[in-house]
């Protein structure tokens, strides 16, 4: 993969919403890296990672080459590779039929995939477990949700400070889960899940769905039930039955 365009995409969040900030790492094949970095004043985890994605992709977005884009994000990832396809589908809007969070942002992102024609692809790299790059694009995030402006690198790759190598199995998540179809009841094989959001309770099919609910949602609550017993005991235990 020596004709290969490497990013790394980081984002964070104080208080979320909250000041943030983004950070990315772009590799270039002629052995080149080019830091960038910004920051939102209020704004979420979840706008940041996007905008750290969006920022790289944009600055390749001229170049033929393939790109490998690396994210800690589970939410960019489903969102992108498989809750998109039925958003668009039912014009910008969720599972739920609410109006998709960050839209704005997903278009960017959406079109800017389109425009690479096939020639991206997605790793889901662990969030601190000790991959430099990774640690490097928190490091930026963290600095600019906090103000400060550091110093970012544009240079050959010797120059970095940093080790270039590759996210090990250590590192990586295993691939993001497809979205299921909507569903009309809970099944009552294999459970349930439970959110409950600024007081109000919904059921979902699967994780995915629930996840894209709750993540980054200040006070939210969610449990797996498997019966409609445990449904009422959780709801109970919420102050919600």
């Amino acid at each position: 993969m020596a004709n290969t365009i490497f990013i790394y995409c980081d984002g964070a969040c104080s208080g979320n919403p909250g000041p943030g900030g983004w950070g990315t790492v772009i590799i270039l094949p002629e052995n080149r890296v080019r830091e960038l970095g910004g920051g939102g004043r209020p704004t979420t985890n979840n706008r940041m990672e996007m905008r750290g994605a969006i920022a790289a992709l944009s600055a390749v977005q001229d170049r033929p080459e393939p790109v490998r884009l690396y994210t800690d994000s589970s939410l960019l990832i489903n969102g992108i590779t498989g809750w998109i396809h039925a958003w668009k589908r039912k014009g910008w809007k969720t599972a739920e039929g609410k109006p998709v969070v960050n839209r704005d942002l997903w278009e960017r992102l959406d079109r800017l995939v389109l425009a690479r024609k096939g020639r991206l692809t997605w790793g889901h790299v662990k969030g601190h477990a000790g991959h430099e790059i990774n640690e490097r694009c928190d490091e930026i995030a963290v600095a600019f949700s906090r103000g400060n402006k550091p110093c970012l690198y544009e240079g050959p790759a010797v120059g970095c400070g940093y080790s270039l190598l590759e996210p090990g199995t250590e590192h990586l998540r295993e691939p993001a889960p497809r979205p299921a179809k909507p569903f009309s009841r809970p099944k009552a094989r294999g459970g349930f899940y439970l959110s409950l959001v600024a007081g109000r309770v919904e059921r979902h099919a699967t994780w995915p769905q629930c996840q894209e609910r709750v993540h980054g949602v200040s006070k939210a609550r969610f449990k797996k039930v498997t019966s409609a017993e445990e449904e009422q005991a959780v709801l109970k235990l919420w102050g919600a039955a």
